[in-house]
């Protein structure tokens, strides 16, 4: 249901946006009205929602170089005219082309059984006939550096239990060339999940240019932790790898912008946006279906309640972040003579879940700012304020390494490693209220840091 209610929004907006540029009450006395507008909007239906699960139930996974990713990109440029929103346009990107194949590990000793993989994005393929090959079971690198000699010739799978994403990912970024160098044939790893029902989690592997490039794949939790039980034990652990990965020559897709131009400085901008590309399991509803809509939801606001900010909000779904952020680094590039006007670059990449806040990027001056623009969304729980030094998204890496203020939506993350980049990534795991909550906080401080008087300070 995307079409709204908004008449008796609308009303409460008299107070209009030039009114809102008064700075006696500071930022959260001058926006309220429009912010409570915003906030009402959002969460009064499920349009949000409903707008993620047409996307995801009609075009399912988006990985890049797949006919699915453009023809979904093609159906949200429809949708965004449709919704009247500005210079709507797809922008040139090349990305990276990697197809999985048909890919399977047989538990071949001490019993012959079949166990639950997925491969690691960008891996190369198994010789025609698979790998059978023993394997070593290590918990980390240390372990595996202690054990180099018993590692030449076979299989090492990486059981290396979840902490946190950043430092449990080294193993599945890192681990392949690592075992390589080892003198491993292949490398498996315990998947990146922080709960598991069997079910393997993908994710993009990085290949050193001084090791040799080998098969690189994700157990579930479940069979990694069985292997190490069995090598424990003493029993002879042996399986049958077979991966048909290729990649291909670049392929072509696209950047999805949209704008809102702003009335009196359209040559400045406030992005928003997140990933329209996923992995090729699941449907890429949590990572990043959900993101991306809600950031395309908090400008079509805007725009329906007549909310004109100071500034262009242009909302931005950046195309292959899974395998490479060339969206990211592209937008970047094409954009780079504009980068001093870009005001700030926002992103939602965690999940549309219950929204706690945000994480900032940039100086203290600005984060003071960010921390007020915060305060107005105590009716969804999102005033939290995190000042952190690093892009808190990937997307908008490339735009805070050149100096432009960076927002994360931050969200309660507790169950997103549970579906991250596994099958399990469907629209069933996103709750319609919760969906409502994200698009109010990216719309309110959107808007507000692009109608402020003042620009965020660097």
């Amino acid at each position: 249901m995307i079409q709204r209610r908004l008449l008796a929004l609308t009303v409460t907006l008299l107070v209009t946006p030039a009114a809102a540029t008064a700075q006696s009450g500071g930022i959260a006395g001058s926006y309220r009205a429009a912010a409570d507008s915003l906030i009402g909007a959002a969460t009064g239906d499920s349009a949000a929602y409903d707008r993620i699960a047409r996307l995801v139930d009609k075009f399912g996974h988006r990985q890049a170089g797949s006919p699915s990713l453009e023809a979904a990109i093609d159906w949200i440029l429809a949708e965004m005219k449709t919704d009247g929103l500005q210079n709507v346009r797809g922008e040139p990107v090349k990305v990276t082309h990697w197809v999985r194949g048909e890919e399977s590990a047989v538990l071949v000793r001490p019993r012959r059984d079949t166990l639950s993989l997925l491969g690691l994005g960008g891996s190369v393929a198994t010789p025609k006939g698979g790998i059978t090959a023993p394997v070593l079971v290590v918990s980390s690198f240390d372990e595996l550096e202690r054990r180099k000699a018993d590692a030449r010739g076979k299989i090492v799978l990486f059981d290396t239990p979840f902490t946190t994403y950043g430092e449990t990912r080294q193993i599945r970024t890192s681990g392949p060339s690592v075992a390589a160098r080892a003198g491993a044939v292949a490398c498996l790893i315990r998947s990146v999940a922080s709960f598991s029902i069997r079910s393997p989690h993908t994710g993009r592997t990085a290949y050193d240019s001084t090791a040799p490039k080998i098969p690189a794949a994700a157990l579930s939790v479940e069979d990694a932790m069985m292997l190490r039980r069995m090598q424990e034990r003493g029993e002879p652990v042996v399986l049958t790898l077979r991966m048909g990965a290729r990649l291909l020559p670049p392929a072509h897709s696209r950047n999805v912008v949209a704008e809102l131009v702003g009335r009196e400085r359209p040559d400045e901008v406030v992005v928003l946006g997140g990933h329209i590309d996923s992995w090729d399991v699941g449907q890429g509803a949590m990572d990043d279906a959900g993101g991306s809509v809600a950031a395309w939801e908090a400008v079509r606001l805007m725009h329906a309640l007549g909310l004109r900010p100071r500034r262009t909000v242009r909302v931005v779904l950046w195309t292959n972040e899974e395998n490479g952020i060339d969206g990211g680094k592209a937008y970047r590039d094409r954009h780079l003579a504009e980068l001093g006007r870009h005001v700030m670059a926002m992103e939602s990449d965690g999940g549309v879940f219950q929204p706690r806040g945000f994480s900032f990027a940039g100086s203290d001056s600005a984060a003071s700012l960010v921390r007020q623009a915060a305060s107005l969304l105590q009716p969804v729980g999102a005033t939290r304020l995190e000042h952190v030094r690093q892009s808190p998204e990937a997307d908008i890496g490339p735009l805070v390494e050149e100096g432009v203020p960076g927002i994360g939506l931050d969200v309660d993350g507790s169950r997103y490693f549970w579906y991250h980049h596994s099958d399990g990534d469907t629209l069933d795991k996103l709750d319609p209220a919760e969906v409502a909550r994200c698009v109010a906080a990216m719309a309110v401080m959107a808007y507000v840091i692009a109608d402020m008087p003042g620009r965020l300070p660097r």
